[in-house]
C-alpha cells in the first residue's frame, strides 16, 4: 500500500468530512483542509503525496490552487473534483496541468482508485529524483525544451512523466518540430539511458533489404548472406529504438513489427528461433496517422498499439511567443559549437524574427541563428526592421503589456492580488492597465490555452 499522503480541500464541511473518512476507509493517510492557502506550506519539491481539490471554493479558487502547486512542483499530482456541468472547466484543467478530474456524484471507490494511481505516480517521480541526485546528474528537460508558452509547459510534463516508465509512445509534429529531441530526452531520464538509443529512418531504409535491416538474418538466408548478422533491433538491446517516420514502413512490414510490439521476440531472416527482444520503442511521425489507416495505407492496429501514449510536439506557429526566447538559445548554442563568444541579438533583429514565419519550424531557426553567429547572410533586413521597429515601437510595446498582464491573470486564476505583486505595480496601475485594454479577471476561465 502507497504510504503517500493525501491533502484534501473542500470548503464544504460535511462534504470535507465524508470524503476524508471514505478515503482513509480505503487504506489512505488523509489530512483534510477547508481552503487552499493552508497546504501550500505543506506541499513542494519532496512532498511525498497528492492533493484533491474542489474546484469552485471562495477565495482561492482549485484552479488557482493548481496553478500555485505547478509553480511549487509541478509534478505534484493534483486531482480536482468538479460539479455536474463543469467538464468543460475540468478538460481545461487538465490542459493546464491537473492529474484527473472526477466529477460529483462520485463512488469513493472511483475516487480512491485515481488517488492510488497518483501515489503511484509521485512515488515513481521522486525516486527517479532520488536516483538522479546519488548520480549526480541533473534533469535538463528544459534546457532540450525551452519554453513559456503552455503547449510546451504541458509538453514537458509529459516527458517527464512518461520518461521514466517504460511505455512505448508515439510523437507526432510537423517536420523540423524536434520530435527526436523529444525522444532522446524520454530515453535519457529512463532506466535505460546508458544504454543505446538507435533511430533508424523508415523512410530511408531499402525496401529489399529493410527486412534483414531491423531483424538481422543467418548466413544464407539470401543470395550475398555469407555469416549471421545482428539486425538494428538486436543492436539496440536493453536500449530505446526509434523508428523515425513511421508511417513510410511497408505496408507488409507493418504486421510484423506488430508482433515484435506485442511479443518483443524477433526472428532472423533464415531462421526459426526467436529471440527475446528487450527495447523500448518510440515512434515518430510527420503525417495523421488516423488519415493514413483511413486511406489503407497504415495498419489500424498497429496504430491504436502505437497510440496508448501520444505526445504531440507544437509547431513554432502554435506558439510564436517562444520564438525570440528560442532564438536566443539557438544562438547561444551556436557560439559554444562554433568557438565564438557570445553575442548579442540586435533587438530589431530578434523583433524580425518573432514576427516571421518559419514553416521550417526550429530546425529553420536554428540555420538562421547558425548564420547569424557565422557572419553570414540571415535573410534578415536589419535596416528595414529598425524602421519597422522605430515606427511601431508603441504599438508593440502596448501590445507586450496588455499580453504580460493577460497571461499574468490567467496564471493566477482570476486573482488580482498576486498579479500585481508579480508585475511590481499597485492594485490601481493594475485596474488601470486592464481597463486600458480591455482585460477582466474572466479571462482565467474563458478556455483560453
Amino acid at each position: 500500500m502507497n504510504s503517500g499522503l493525501v491533502l484534501l480541500v473542500d470548503d464544504e464541511e460535511e462534504l470535507r468530512f465524508s470524503t476524508s473518512q471514505a478515503l482513509e476507509l480505503h487504506g489512505l493517510q488523509v489530512k483534510a483542509f477547508a481552503s487552499g492557502d493552508e497546504i501550500l506550506s505543506r506541499v513542494g519539491f519532496g512532498f511525498d503525496g497528492v492533493v484533491v481539490s474542489d474546484i469552485r471554493m471562495p477565495g482561492m479558487d482549485g484552479m488557482t490552487l493548481l496553478h500555485r502547486i505547478r509553480e511549487l512542483d509541478h509534478e505534484i499530482p493534483v486531482i480536482l473534483v468538479t460539479g455536474h456541468g463543469e467538464v468543460q472547466l475540468a478538460v481545461k484543467a487538465m490542459r493546464e496541468g491537473a492529474y484527473d478530474f472526477i466529477e460529483k456524484p462520485f463512488a469513493s471507490q472511483a475516487l480512491a482508485g485515481v488517488v492510488r494511481h497518483a501515489l503511484d505516480r509521485r512515488s515513481l517521480v521522486l525516486e527517479n529524483r532520488r536516483l538522479r541526485a546519488v548520480a549526480g546528474k541533473r534533469d535538463d528537460i528544459e534546457t532540450r525544451l525551452p519554453g513559456r508558452t503552455p503547449v510546451m509547459v504541458d509538453l514537458r510534463y509529459r516527458v517527464r512523466a512518461i520518461g521514466a516508465t517504460e511505455a512505448d509512445a508515439l510523437i507526432i509534429g510537423d517536420t523540423g518540430a524536434g520530435k527526436e529531441v523529444v525522444a532522446r530526452s524520454l530515453h535519457d531520464i529512463s532506466a535505460r539511458a546508458k544504454a543505446p538509443f538507435l533511430a533508424i529512418n523508415c523512410a530511408s531504409l531499402p525496401e529489399t533489404l529493410i527486412e534483414s535491416e531491423l531483424f538481422g538474418h543467418e548466413a544464407g538466408a539470401f543470395p550475398g548472406a555469407l555469416r549471421a548478422r545482428y539486425g538494428k533491433f538486436e543492436h539496440g538491446r536493453g536500449g530505446t529504438i526509434l523508428l523515425d517516420e513511421i508511417g513510410s514502413m511497408p505496408f507488409d512490414l507493418q504486421a510484423k513489427f506488430l508482433r515484435v510490439l506485442q511479443e518483443r521476440t524477433i526472428t532472423r531472416l533464415g531462421s526459426n528461433e526467436t529471440v527475446p527482444l528487450d527495447v523500448r520503442f518510440l515512434a515518430t511521425s510527420k503525417v495523421d496517422l488516423e488519415s493514413e489507416v483511413a486511406a489503407g495505407r497504415f495498419r489500424a492496429d498497429l496504430f491504436y498499439r502505437l497510440n496508448v501514449v501520444t505526445l504531440r510536439v507544437p509547431s513554432l506557429a502554435q506558439r510564436r511567443a517562444d520564438i525570440p526566447l528560442l532564438f536566443l538559445h539557438l544562438v547561444r548554442e551556436a557560439c559554444a559549437r562554433y568557438g565564438r563568444d557570445d553575442m548579442e541579438v540586435e533587438p530589431e533583429i530578434l523583433s524580425e524574427i518573432a514576427e516571421r514565419d518559419w514553416p521550417g519550424n526550429v530546425r529553420e531557426l536554428r540555420n538562421a541563428a547558425d548564420r547569424l553567429v557565422l557572419g553570414l547572410e540571415t535573410g534578415l533586413d536589419s535596416a528595414a526592421a529598425l524602421e519597422t521597429a522605430n515606427t511601431r515601437l508603441a504599438d508593440k510595446v502596448a501590445a507586450y503589456e496588455k499580453q504580460l498582464i493577460a497571461n499574468a491573470i490567467t496564471a493566477h486564476g482570476g486573482s488580482l492580488r498576486p498579479v500585481y505583486e508579480q508585475l511590481g505595480i499597485s492594485r490601481k496601475t493594475l485596474y488601470e492597465k486592464m481597463q486600458k485594454h480591455g482585460l477582466d479577471k474572466s479571462l482565467a476561465f474563458d478556455g483560453r490555452d
